[in-house]
């Protein structure tokens, strides 16, 4: 679809956006980023070469106010993250982001009519959330907030919840692994919608996932918001499938590829040869454990296993949170529980699993001692790796044979 003139998102801070590359998957119009200062709106919103515009923080209400004509989710809403300039010169406003949750809802089959709301927030994410939910036939909508009626310390309130959208920006990168409830003061929860999209997994969606409730993150709402956008700027349809097509493929570009598995399973040397073959940077952990000076088996010698797991654990989740590489990881990286989240958020988790006899164990002295040990670890570890990985792949003797396997399941 062509399209003349220039596009962007107008923002504070806008970093490093996934718009760009979302919507050079939708459309061939030019698509910039255009971080202004609140001195430079007047010039930026009467530029007559920009044809149109998505907006965010913290300019969305800003939007509202400059647009002449206004959609009726974004009068619903009161904020503007679309913004078409006609032919005429005026501004038309409207709010995608209510098309995003809608969409986003629908991924996971999640019906809000009859249903108990509970949003966590009251930003302007989570107004978008209340029409949605409240067009939707919600029996009730409740927001918590730090202060106010409703906190998270009368959450007890509120334990019949049956949906639980989190708005907030807890446990977002580069601050993750915490999460702003726990579910299980929800017990009748079926679904769970957190509007962060980086990372991929959050905490509080890693632990919907391991209650069995339905789950979405905020990539979903990102790309169906964009696919609304474009629509507005090309003034014609664009088919929903697009948003699965873009959603997965950004996924699978931006996910670090985790191997984890018992030591000596041939880790480090798959790493670098899948990492050959994808164009991705590699990461070895224990490499990088060693480049801080000590060779781990003098490091557990000299100042004890769990001492070298506490160096570890802060090594992985430093790499761990990054996108797009190939992670080898340590034997027992799985080893606490930290460390099984901080792999899941933002990684496709690959288990290698070898036959025992195939182990390599020279050099590596939490796996020496003979068959008895090995065996000791494998029933110690097989359940925790099985809990992390997302595939197991079979070790080949050919490591470029193992290679192609995890390719497969990949695919």
């Amino acid at each position: 679809m062509a399209k003349t003139g220039r596009f962007g998102l107008l923002g504070g801070k806008l970093g490093h956006s996934l718009s760009p590359e979302i919507h050079a998957m939708l459309a061939t119009y030019e698509y910039r980023l255009y971080p202004t200062e609140p001195e430079g709106l007047d010039a930026f919103f009467a530029d007559p070469a920009l044809d149109g515009f998505n907006v965010t923080i913290p300019y969305k209400v800003e939007a509202f106010r400059r647009c002449g004509e206004r959609s009726p989710a974004a009068e619903r809403i009161g904020s503007v993250n679309t913004v078409v300039r006609r032919a005429d010169g005026t501004l038309f406003g409207d709010n995608t982001d209510y098309f995003g949750f809608l969409q986003m809802a629908a991924r996971i089959g999640c019906v809000f009519r009859g249903k108990k709301v509970v949003i966590l927030g009251t930003g302007g994410a989570s107004r978008t959330v209340q029409a949605a939910a409240a067009d939707g036939g919600a029996r009730a909508v409740v927001c918590i907030s730090r202060k106010g009626e409703e906190t998270y310390e009368t959450l007890d309130r509120h334990a019949d919840a049956e949906i639980v959208v989190n708005t907030t920006p807890v446990g977002m990168y580069p601050a993750t692994g915490v999460s702003p409830v726990d579910l299980t003061r929800f017990p009748r929860c079926e679904a769970v919608l957190d509007l962060i999209y980086n990372p991929a997994r959050t905490a509080l969606l890693q632990q919907a996932a391991a209650l069995g409730i339905d789950h979405v993150g905020g990539l979903y709402m990102l790309v169906a918001q964009a696919l609304r956008s474009a629509e507005q700027f090309l003034g014609a349809p664009i088919p929903l499938t697009e948003i699965d097509r873009i959603h997965d493929k950004i996924l699978r570009d931006q996910k670090n590829i985790v191997l984890i598995g018992m030591p000596g399973c041939g880790k480090s040397t798959v790493a670098r040869l899948l990492g050959a073959r994808t164009g991705r940077p590699v990461v070895d952990l224990d490499a990088c454990i060693e480049a801080q000076g000590t060779p781990i088996p003098a490091l557990i010698a000299q100042r004890g296993e769990a001492e070298f797991r506490r160096i570890e654990s802060a090594v992985l989740r430093q790499y761990a949170k990054e996108k797009g590489q190939i992670i080898a990881t340590g034997g027992g990286a799985v080893l606490l529980p930290e460390n099984r989240l901080a792999l899941r958020e933002n990684s496709t988790v690959v288990l290698l699993d070898a036959p025992l006899a195939q182990l390599a164990t020279e050099g590596r002295p939490l796996s020496a001692g003979g068959p008895a040990r090995l065996r000791e670890l494998h029933q110690t570890r097989m359940p925790l790796y099985l809990e992390t990985a997302d595939v197991t792949v079979a070790v080949a003797h050919d490591p470029l044979l193992t290679v192609q396997r995890i390719e497969q399941a990949l695919d």
